[in-house]
């Protein structure tokens, strides 16, 4: 599988690592030193990342879905400043992208400005969600890698692929190689969620899941070496 450009999908609790909630450091750092080595080999790189390390507001009955997702896209924004801080840090230039206006913060989103970023060189953030409520950070990236022309979805997890059942509650569960999205919504396996599935099969993009864990799983995914499992988009 040949990356040129890619999308990689971080979640919000991977980058607090053990302490859960907020920024690990060194987690970040790491996952800054292998995105730099594809950054340094010429692969163009997006990154959408998760709001789970500050907010999980569907949770509540107590505040309105519509509000609990803005502050949703806001979590999302603030991870992006972060890791986008510590990736300049690193030695990468980077920029961050919002579907609605943030002040000097972050850049508005349209796609000829993306275009220009990668054409230099620069690591993209797309943060905000895509500015709307019900719609999760999962959709975005898909919706994103779409209208840019990606070559995949990189899908960085706890877990280390797909597998028929949770590995966690059943020892026996079956890890798939290689598994087509078809199979992944006809058998209901939760690779991202149901808007995403179908848009991925609908537009032909295909998604590759690897653990955050893996020893330069970053590095070796956005080499086109994946550990965990390919979903095809046939």
């Amino acid at each position: 599988m040949e990356m040129k450009r890619v999308f990689l999908k971080l979640s919000g609790e991977a980058l607090a690592g053990p302490k859960k909630t907020g920024f690990d450091e060194d987690t970040v750092k790491e996952v800054a030193r292998q995105v730099k080595e594809s950054v340094d080999a010429g692969v163009q790189v997006g990154i959408v990342i998760g709001g789970g390390n500050f907010w999980r507001g569907r949770t509540s009955d107590a505040i309105d879905r519509t509000k609990a997702d803005q502050i949703g896209m806001l979590a999302t924004i603030m991870n992006c400043i972060y890791v986008s801080e510590i990736f300049r840090n690193a030695g990468m230039k980077t920029q961050i992208l919002t579907p609605f206006e943030c002040g000097p913060m972050t850049k508005l989103f349209t796609k000829d400005r993306a275009s220009k970023y990668f054409e230099k060189g620069m690591v993209v953030f797309f943060a905000g969600g895509i500015g709307h409520p019900y719609f999760s950070t999962d959709t975005t990236i898909t919706l994103m890698a779409i209208e840019m022309e990606a070559d995949c979805i990189l899908l960085a997890k706890s877990i280390d692929g797909v597998y028929d059942s949770d590995p966690k509650v059943n020892p026996n569960a079956k890890k798939y190689d290689r598994i087509s999205i078809q199979e992944v919504i006809d058998k209901k396996l939760a690779v991202v969620d149901l808007t995403a599935s179908i848009m991925c099969m609908e537009h032909k993009m295909p998604m590759a899941v690897f653990s955050l864990n893996e020893t330069n799983g970053i590095a070796n995914a956005m080499q086109g070496k994946i550990n965990g499992t390919v979903v095809t988009a046939n």
